[in-house]
């Protein structure tokens, strides 16, 4: 089977997962939709994900709890190097995000998340020179934001991200990636 072929059956059944993901039920758990953009090494992108929250929190520390969500993604980069070569990625990724948030809540609540997930790109070379020598990557973050709205249904943040195959296969260049993400919870 082609290539191209290939990545788009895993994007139908990734989509496909999804829809099943959000059908399952969740007991006091919430779901959501988040939309990203992000600049980092040469590279501008964008992304969607559905979220799935974790129904009880994993952790109480008194005003603080440590809990989290999934996290199922598509992300579309689109490099500018100027050494040329570049090619479009499209990137799937699903990812437990562990979150820890004021549990005293008013219409503000800040919080702070960490992540590492499993993603798999649509080509590994990203532009000349930037072989990622893998489609298979982890993808780990860091941010920091806050939740708002009546039933803190808001949430903003600023992320780092990045990209690697953890060194399974060389070359490792890696790829990193600043962004502002904004969720919806329904």
């Amino acid at each position: 089977m082609p290539k191209l072929m290939r990545f788009k059956v895993l994007c139908f059944c990734f989509f496909g997962a999804g829809l099943g993901f959000l059908s399952l039920p969740s007991a006091l758990a919430r779901d959501g939709v988040s939309f990203e953009m992000g600049h980092g090494n040469h590279t501008e992108m964008v992304a969607t994900s559905l979220t799935r929250e974790w129904s009880e929190p994993i952790y109480d520390m008194g005003s603080w709890t440590i809990g989290g969500y999934w996290d199922m993604g598509v992300s579309f980069w689109n490099p500018h190097s100027m050494d040329g070569g570049n090619h479009q990625v499209t990137d799937l990724a699903l990812t437990p995000v562990f979150r820890i948030t004021q549990k005293v809540r008013s219409n503000f609540a800040p919080f702070a998340e960490a992540a590492v997930g499993a993603s798999v790109m649509s080509t590994h070379n990203v532009w000349r020179g930037h072989n990622m020598s893998s489609n298979f990557q982890f993808a780990d973050h860091v941010a920091a934001g806050v939740s708002f709205g009546d039933q803190l249904q808001w949430d903003v943040a600023a992320r780092l991200q990045h990209f690697s195959n953890a060194g399974i296969n060389n070359p490792n260049p890696g790829i990193n990636f600043f962004q502002l993400r904004v969720d919806y919870h329904f």
